[in-house]
């Protein structure tokens, strides 16, 4: 059993906020964003990245359309400070691209971390430390006072350390670690500390930086948290608001949504979710859900398969098939009653109009995804997503009760195999129910015919053969070909509804007629189709494919 929770875990406080304002608040636009990929993504690997992979997903980052990228820590890793200086120093950094590079507390890492972006256009130099009770007084046995005086001292060796270097445009950020953990006044205190050290102006931008080190609660606890600091920073209007959240919870996105709402103007976070522990923030799945509502991410997701590719090469992690907008089954539907409503959400579907269509938020195609396999057959499915395939890959589009007649015999194949069936097993079938008795299996395999006159309107003579190849010729009239068809074959068939299709376009399109018939005495109907070029012979292939399949079944030769 679990341990009692109520004697050994207690919630995060909350926030003192009666008028909170974002629950009323509706998302407008992209947050800027920061990609920690090669940072924070890196270290959670189980073998971080070489260069090689670190300069190509780097890349992919910028083609995207990152502006913000935390290329690395490299004061604490020689393979690091050796990228970062050669991105500067190859001018690889495009000029609307900011690095920035995160660094401790600490005189020599600080240093270390000037150094080694000397010389860039622009950077964002990324400061944190540990602000939350447990980690004061378990890891660093350390007073509020004291953290603040540590903050400040630092701030003012940075401050000094870059006024040598008036090439770089120098941007701080601050993030007071653990922040969700932390008590409000400490937060704000410390983060003001910071803004004051730095001296935030117009000349002397600087990002303030509020992680869910470890989500602790829900996301509306974190939005209220946002919202409180949002109102009560020093020199707002010269901050970027900045938010990190993890993932601890599975909350990870919600979370960064609701600080968005809360005031939040930047979010930092990783591909598909990388991250330590449970990961970060996964920042395709927060883009695209603001595309969803209309709103434009300001990222380049048109071709995710690719961009999913580059990321499973570089982390050697690979992406759940159930993965939002991404995993490989994310727009595959086996459910019968999922795949009858996109197959009439498809068909409803205009072209200039809003997305509409059940079950898939998105339009695959937008994420440069094909149709191919948003309809997918096993035991689970239905005759809407049978119906769905053989229109989409063979132009056959059947009537609702051959739906259902024959969604019943691709069930049968289904629980046998245990698996998907593939649209082309399910062509096969249709092929072998429909097709293949009156070429190969029965006593009506077709041979030719020929149409006259007559005085009920149409005679046939019709040339058919059996499974040994002895051919017969048998005539019968009607007032049409099927009628005609029917009493040549001297059985007691009774047709009980006619259509045609054409299978394509142009002069050469074939004729695809399909007819449904009864047997007096037999229960049920039966479906018989017939393909050809020419629509009339097509509906007498259509009438012996079911007098086939009644035969196969039953002896109609009495």
């Amino acid at each position: 059993m679990l341990a009692d929770p109520s004697q050994k875990y207690r919630p995060i406080a909350q926030v003192d906020l009666a008028d909170r304002q974002w629950p009323s608040r509706t998302l407008t636009k992209a947050p800027i964003w920061l990609s920690t990929d090669l940072r924070d993504g890196n270290q959670a690997l189980f073998e971080p990245m070489n260069r090689e992979r670190k300069l190509r997903l780097f890349h992919e980052l910028v083609r995207i359309g990152f502006k913000e990228i935390e290329i690395g820590f490299p004061a604490a890793s020689r393979t690091d400070f050796e990228i970062v200086r050669h991105l500067i120093d190859a001018d690889k950094i495009p000029e609307d691209v900011t690095p920035m590079v995160m660094t401790q507390l600490r005189d020599d890492l600080i240093t270390e971390t000037v150094r080694s972006v000397a010389g860039a256009r622009r950077v964002i130099v990324h400061f944190y430390n540990a602000i939350a009770p447990a980690w004061r007084e378990i890891v660093f046995g350390m007073s509020v006072p004291q953290i603040i005086d540590m903050v400040e001292c630092h701030v003012a060796l940075f401050k000094r350390l870059t006024a040598a270097h008036p090439e770089t445009d120098w941007v701080l950020q601050y993030s007071p670690e653990t922040f969700c953990m932390a008590e409000q006044d400490v937060s704000l205190a410390v983060c003001n500390a910071a803004i004051r050290a730095w001296d935030a102006g117009p000349q002397r931008p600087m990002i303030i930086n509020l992680p869910t080190t470890v989500e602790v609660a829900t996301p509306n606890v974190f939005a209220d948290q946002v919202e409180w600091m949002d109102r009560r920073l020093e020199r707002r209007e010269h901050i970027v608001l900045s938010v990190h959240p993890h993932n601890d919870r599975g909350t990870g996105v919600a979370c960064a949504e609701q600080a968005m709402l809360a005031g939040a103007q930047r979010v930092e976070g990783c591909l598909f979710g990388n991250g330590e522990r449970s990961g970060n923030v996964d920042v395709v799945t927060l883009a695209l859900n603001l595309y969803t509502q209309g709103i434009a991410p300001e990222l380049d997701f048109s071709d995710i398969a690719a961009v999913a590719r580059v990321a499973e090469e570089c982390t050697s992690l690979p992406i759940h098939p159930r993965h939002p907008y991404v995993g490989d089954l994310v727009f595959t539907a086996f459910s019968g009653s999922h795949q009858d409503a996109i197959a009439k959400g498809f068909a409803a579907q205009k072209a200039d109009t809003p997305w509409r269509v059940p079950y898939l938020p998105i339009d695959p195609k937008d994420l440069g995804r094909t149709y191919d396999s948003i309809v997918r057959v096993n035991s689970q499915s239905g005759k809407g997503g049978i119906a769905f395939l053989l229109q989409r890959d063979h132009g056959i589009t059947m009537p609702r009760r051959m739906q259902v007649e024959f969604s019943a015999i691709v069930q049968v194949l289904a629980d046998a195999s245990e698996a998907e069936l593939t649209s082309e097993q399910i062509w096969h079938l249709f092929d072998r129910t429909y097709l293949a008795p009156i070429r190969e299996q029965s006593s009506f395999i077709y041979r030719s015919h020929r149409l006259f006159g007559h005085a009920d309107g149409q005679g046939i003579a019709l040339e058919l053969a059996d499974a040994d190849d002895n051919v017969k010729t048998i005539e019968g009239s009607g007032n049409g070909p099927l009628a005609a068809t029917v009493e040549a074959l001297g059985l007691p068939l009774r047709i009980d509804s006619y259509e045609e299709r054409s299978l394509g376009a142009g002069s050469n399109a074939a004729a695809l007629a399909i007819v449904e018939a009864a047997v007096p005495g037999v229960p049920g109907s039966r479906f018989g189709v017939g393909q050809h070029s020419n629509i009339a012979t097509a509906s007498i292939l259509a009438v012996l494919s079911a007098a086939a399949r009644f035969s196969a079944e039953v002896n109609l030769w009495h």
